[in-house]
């Protein structure tokens, strides 16, 4: 009796300890997730903020009469660099969904370290002039057995974290052999990091050295993306730093032996296309906008705000004669609760034969993610612009011709 008395306080107090460890888990889970929306609103805010101005300026010009060239070129650049830091934000945001969602998948395969340093020291060679800094990439003929284009984003974004915040001194891109695995290192002559705030420079929106929120200095999303991506690929990361003498940060990743194939051109060369596409988008300032756009850029289009109305506007077409449909585009959540994978559906049955269809999404959900991601569709996540829906009309378009063929 005495001992399972003894055995069952034991089994108590280290259950009582476990739940306190979760108490403490759940509890920095939230002020973490508080702190984040908090952020991420105020860093929303900013670009949406200043695009209201531009826009009200651009109004009181034209009750003044027409606008200037000159002016509307200007209002014109202001507009588009605003909406490319609201994109970069949301871009980030939408990276960091996709990581927790588990719908980013690993290619891995044989990386060769001297190109990949090539290309990583031509990206940051005009960087580094910039802004008067040594850079020097250390040659390796090391191969490394990761996902290319993952494995790349990784240094990218670890290099620009280091760039960003190196005033003097310079910056090393180099790599040491650890047995069977191969340490990429990063050398900067930046401001250091604290110990005791080292882990966490890897949260969302942390930026030790920008206190003012500054957008030139980036949205402290880099190092979260950077964390994620590197447990995905399980390539451990490393920090060693000491405050105002810089910084070394490193991922670790297995060495390959076979021979290495060339990393993929990212850039797409699209060819030019003109077709018929039908477009469901409930929100009517979008729709116009985006109906315009691909009218101008030479397609014919059948637009509504839902599939029952697109089918209608169709359907008037095609009594007054031919009207093909070669592409559908659909944002994913429409009103009255349906979805854009509904309204492909509805759309691809009354026409009678599927057809290619890209999915639009402002969704950073992960549950969303998923069940967009698993309809196999092209996915543009807003904001898009026009190169994005053009690209994204020539890549369906062109799969949809390839799938034809393998089915003749």
């Amino acid at each position: 009796m005495l001992r399972e008395t003894i055995r069952l306080r034991l089994e108590n107090v280290e259950l009582v300890s476990h739940l306190e460890q979760e108490r403490d888990r759940a509890q920095a889970a939230d002020r973490a997730k508080t702190r984040f929306l908090a952020a991420a609103s105020h860093d929303l805010r900013q670009p949406i903020h200043a695009l209201s101005l531009l826009i009200s300026t651009l109004a009181v010009l034209g009750h003044r009469g027409a606008v200037q060239s000159a002016d509307a070129r200007d209002l014109a650049g202001k507009a588009k660099s605003i909406v490319g830091n609201l994109s970069a934000l949301l871009n980030g945001l939408l990276d960091i969904s996709r990581l927790d969602a588990g719908v980013v998948t690993v290619a891995r395969e044989t990386v060769n370290l001297s190109q990949l340093f090539n290309q990583l020291n031509n990206e940051f060679a005009s960087v580094a002039k910039d802004r008067s800094l040594d850079w020097r990439v250390v040659e390796s003929r090391l191969q490394a057995d990761s996902d290319p284009m993952m494995l790349k984003r990784v240094l990218g974004n670890l290099l620009s974290n280091a760039f960003r915040y190196t005033e003097s001194g310079g910056v090393l891109l180099g790599c040491r052999r650890r047995g069977a695995a191969v340490e990429i290192q990063i050398w900067d002559t930046g401001p250091g990091i604290p110990t005791d705030q080292q882990a966490m420079i890897f949260e969302e929106f942390v930026q030790l050295q920008n206190p003012a929120r500054d957008r030139t200095q980036g949205l402290g999303l880099g190092l979260a993306i950077v964390r994620r991506t590197a447990a995905l690929l399980q390539h451990p990361l490393k920090l060693i730093s000491v405050t105002g003498r810089g910084s070394m940060f490193s991922v670790t990743v297995p060495q390959a032996s076979t021979v290495a194939l060339p990393l993929p051109d990212n850039k797409p060369s699209p060819a030019g296309i003109a077709v018929s596409i039908m477009v469901v988008e409930d929100e009517r300032d979008v729709l116009d906008v985006m109906v315009q756009l691909l009218t101008l850029q030479g397609h014919r289009v059948y637009a509504g705000r839902s599939a029952a109305e697109v089918q209608q506007i169709h359907a008037e077409a095609m009594t007054a004669g031919d009207a093909p449909v070669d592409l559908i585009i659909a944002d994913y959540r429409l009103g009255d609760g349906a979805t854009g994978l509904e309204a492909i559906e509805a759309l691809c049955a009354h026409i009678g034969r599927s057809v290619p269809a890209v999915i639009v999404t402002g969704d950073t959900s992960p549950s969303r993610i998923k069940d967009a991601t698993a309809s196999g569709l092209h996915i543009l996540h807003k904001p898009i612009t026009g190169e994005e829906l053009y690209e994204a009309i020539v890549a369906a378009c062109v799969d949809g011709e390839e799938s034809i063929k393998s089915d003749r």
